[in-house]
């Protein structure tokens, strides 16, 4: 037989327009699908660590409920311990179906020592394997898992699965310092400029890169040697990266995954006293990053009274952004 004459094949680059569409060919059929949402704030150790972990739950809280999504729980505290966190897995595992989508961000201090990440909560901490096991037994097919803790990066291969998305603050275990990533993902979620496509939803890919860009701005400001760096990872067998990319094959699953609607939070950036407040917000937890950077060279006293007043104001700042 004879070789018929064939046309030169040329390399098609990625687009990110077919990345779009690959990734709304992943959104749910059903338009009754619910999402659960579970933000778990932990220990904190300190009062401002304590304070902020909580208010960051909080803002989370408040900006999914003002968006319509009813199925939100958030444990914070002294209520957020591992049989509380094991029992809202349970109660969700027992409503939830297989067309339905389950979030879980957790906030706070994280530590690895090589073998096994653990998050610590009052009394016993819980383990990257423990919560694997807690998101296995739930039905909801699409998962998504945000660990903003200290050395979360250390949890990616505990937590990886196919149609799992996770995000963790830290590339490693080894990044153990707290980490300002909550802060910028709490921001992500109600700053309408997150909506990078501009249909009115915030996708978990556009939360990540808004988060990810704000914490490398945030360690630039301070001149400070970056002690995080966010990862992510949503094909089941990736160690995650920090660009996700139609090259690198990752992104696609969290460009798909909608996690909140541009509603009461979209109205509250527009408002110009409530964004009066949220400007105060951040210049009140850029002065406490700095006053606790600078800890060392002041005296005890000194640094307690500070410390105190910008917590107070900062809990003033956040009761009239509730209002």
């Amino acid at each position: 037989m004879g070789r018929g004459v064939r046309s030169p094949r040329l390399p098609i680059p990625p687009s990110p327009h077919l990345f779009a569409l690959a990734a709304m060919l992943l959104l749910p059929a059903s338009s009754m699908a619910a999402t659960y949402y579970l933000t778990v704030a932990g220990l904190g150790g300190e009062p401002d660590y304590e304070q902020r972990f909580a208010m960051w739950a909080g803002e989370i809280e408040a900006i999914l409920k003002a968006a319509g999504d009813a199925k939100v729980e958030t444990l914070r505290g002294p209520a957020a311990t591992r049989a509380n966190v094991r029992a809202a897995f349970e109660k969700i595992a027992r409503e939830a179906k297989a067309e339905d989508s389950l979030v879980v961000m957790l906030i706070g201090h994280g530590g690895d020592d090589g073998v096994e990440y653990k998050f610590n909560l009052p009394g016993p901490d819980l383990s990257a394997t423990e919560l694997a096991a807690l998101l296995d037994r739930v039905p909801a097919a699409r998962q998504l898992v945000v660990n903003m803790t200290s050395a979360s990066g250390g949890a990616i291969n505990a937590l990886r699965k196919p149609n799992r998305v996770v995000i963790t603050a830290t590339k490693t275990g080894t990044e153990r310092n707290a980490t300002v990533f909550p802060r910028f993902w709490a921001e992500a979620l109600r700053d309408p400029a997150a909506d990078t496509d501009k249909n009115e939803t915030i996708s978990a890919l556009e939360a990540f890169h808004y988060a990810e860009r704000k914490v490398a701005e945030y360690y630039e400001s301070q001149k400070r040697l970056a002690t995080e760096h966010p990862l992510l990872e949503d094909t089941g067998k990736g160690t995650g990266v920090r660009a996700p990319s139609a090259e690198n094959s990752e992104g696609l699953r969290a460009a798909a995954f909608p996690l909140v609607r541009l509603g009461g939070a979209k109205s509250v950036a527009a408002s110009p006293e409530k964004r009066k407040l949220l400007d105060k917000k951040d210049q009140l937890e850029q002065q406490i990053d700095e006053l606790k950077y600078n800890k060392a060279t002041m005296a005890p006293d000194q640094y307690r009274k500070r410390l105190t007043a910008l917590l107070l104001e900062l809990a003033k700042t956040q009761e009239e952004l509730d209002k």
